[in-house]
């Protein structure tokens, strides 16, 4: 009866559909979505890539590859549309529009894909006479670049000649004659460039002189002369020289001091104002020491 059992308890375990640890993880493994995902793109790119990699190894093939991309390349950016004809530009005088073609020096026609716009702008931006620029492409393939001129507000009298600069002290260009721009200040000496702003403002302040002013000189790139006709000077301290040219233009309403035979007005020394008279005029004051001491 035992070995009935035992038999019994034997065919019952050979007969079980249960499937083997091994299979079943074959089965949780095919019904797993990311395997599932590499069997339908992994695979065929793994493959395709296989593919591509032997296709390419003969130069032959890869060389005519890249021929065809570069042709198609080129016949799409050569099309009629995004072809550049011609450059128009704007705010310029025709002395520095011609300056600018010069510069950027661009052989239409040319594909827009081969155009920097912002190394063509900096380009157009180093120019002297232009403060600002901007360009941009058009319809109708047209470079259009705007320019924003530099403004001159003085003639600077420098070693290397005549130059107009703005109130930033930037040069715009060279001058050949001082009556060419008689319109503007004169202004010069080491570093004047460098203060055009209070320049200006002295030369408003001695708009009562007329034209006495000759013109205002940097001293030592610290300080301002006025220079006036008949070799006069007005010499103005490092500080407050505005102020001081000011009681010098009050003083010679009152008194007529620029009028008479000196020839300069030391304001260096704010507490201790002093007047150098001419040669002339200091011979003339002793003389008349000497007959009235006699």
């Amino acid at each position: 009866m035992r070995s009935v059992m035992r038999a019994a308890r034997r065919g019952d375990k050979s007969s079980d559909p249960a499937p083997s640890r091994w299979a079943w993880r074959v089965e949780r493994l095919l019904l797993t979505p990311g395997f599932i995902l590499f069997l339908r793109a992994g695979v065929p790119m793994l493959l395709a890539f296989a593919a591509g990699s032997w296709w390419l190894s003969d130069d032959t093939r890869r060389t005519a590859l890249v021929g065809a991309v570069l042709e198609a390349k080129a016949s799409f950016e050569t099309r009629p549309e995004f072809m550049v004809h011609l450059m128009a530009i704007d705010g310029a005088t025709n002395a520095l529009a011609a300056e600018i073609r010069a510069e950027v020096m661009v052989a239409f026609p040319i594909s827009s894909f081969d155009l920097d716009l912002e190394a063509i702008r900096d380009q157009v931006s180093a120019l002297a006479p232009v403060n600002s620029a901007s360009v941009r492409i058009k319809p109708g393939g047209v470079l259009q670049v705007d320019v924003v001129r530099r403004t001159p507000v003085a003639v600077w009298r420098n070693r290397d000649g005549l130059s107009l600069v703005d109130a930033t002290g930037a040069q715009v260009r060279g001058l050949e004659r001082r009556m060419d721009r008689s319109d503007l200040p004169l202004i010069a000496g080491e570093g004047a460039a460098h203060h055009v702003e209070e320049a200006l403002q002295l030369y408003q302040a001695a708009a009562p002189l007329g034209d006495r002013l000759r013109g205002i000189v940097r001293m030592g790139n610290r300080r301002w002369d006025i220079v006036l006709d008949r070799g006069q000077r007005i010499l103005l301290p490092e500080d407050g020289a505005v102020e001081a040219l000011e009681r010098v233009i009050a003083l010679d309403e009152a008194q007529d001091i620029l009028s008479r035979d000196i020839l300069q007005v030391d304001l260096r020394l704010g507490a201790r104002p002093t007047v150098q008279m001419s040669i002339y005029a200091t011979d003339m004051w002793w003389n008349i020491k000497e007959v009235s001491g006699q």
